[in-house]
């Protein structure tokens, strides 16, 4: 590693061995820092912050991962290397349309997205398959195929928050859906809810969409309902 990140950790470890406040930090604890951390530096992206208050914030979320690695390191587990050398494998062994298996660039690459999508996707599946979990979507209910399925939410943090799990899980099955030469889930043109009624919900913004949504959510305070609960479930049922 560069000179500043081994003095990064170096000073980390000299914090785990001489500071008592640092010393008793575990995983579990340092759980909230790093929610806190992440938002801060979405913030600073969404504020358009400047660049030294943006490198302030990466900086701030790096440091939770050399927290966790160096305390993965003391019980013998891994350390930041690991950490790194792990995510290098991932990033080759995923990006197949950019690096040969062992790493090298490939002589060519694709041309559009959507090859690199498919690509992409092909990758993950075959390591679905061989950790043994290359199962399709799970029928509904009444026995019809599942619009997305667990396969779908595999991966996703239980945490995420509602909006984002069903906007990652719907991607999802889209592009299984694609790799499959499948129709989008009720016809190009008429998006269903997850109990199979069409929607007739259009926005030309996110403005538009961000007053669709709050409305929602006013109507589910007004009638004693919990709305995070709510589409959480609904992705569930998907």
């Amino acid at each position: 590693m560069s000179a500043a990140v081994d003095r990064l950790v170096e000073v980390v470890r000299l914090l785990r061995e001489h500071c008592l406040w640092t010393a008793a930090l575990t995983h579990a604890s340092l759980v909230t820092y790093l929610i806190e951390e992440s938002y801060e530096l979405v913030e600073a992206i969404e504020d358009g912050q400047p660049e030294e208050e943006l490198r302030g914030e990466l900086a701030d979320v790096l440091l939770q991962v050399v927290l966790h690695s160096e305390i993965a390191r003391e019980r013998g587990a891994f350390d930041l290397d690991g950490v790194a050398g792990a995510l290098t494998a991932k990033l080759v062994r995923r990006n197949r349309h950019v690096f040969t298996s062992d790493g090298a660039l490939q002589p060519s690459f694709p041309t559009t997205v959507a090859e690199i999508i498919a690509s992409w996707d092909e990758a993950k599946r075959q390591e679905k398959a061989a950790a043994g979990s290359g199962q399709g979507p799970e029928p509904g209910a009444d026995g019809s195929p599942r619009l997305v399925g667990p396969d779908a939410l595999e991966g996703l943090p239980r945490h995420l928050p509602a909006l984002a799990l069903a906007q990652k899980a719907l991607g999802r099955a889209e592009r299984r859906r694609a790799l499959e030469g499948a129709e989008p889930a009720g016809g190009p043109d008429a998006p269903t809810s997850a109990s199979g009624g069409a929607t007739s919900a259009g926005f030309a913004t996110e403005e538009e969409l961000g007053d669709f949504l709050l409305d929602a959510v006013r109507a589910a305070r007004a009638a004693g309902l919990d709305a995070e609960r709510a589409l959480r479930a609904a992705v569930g049922r998907l």
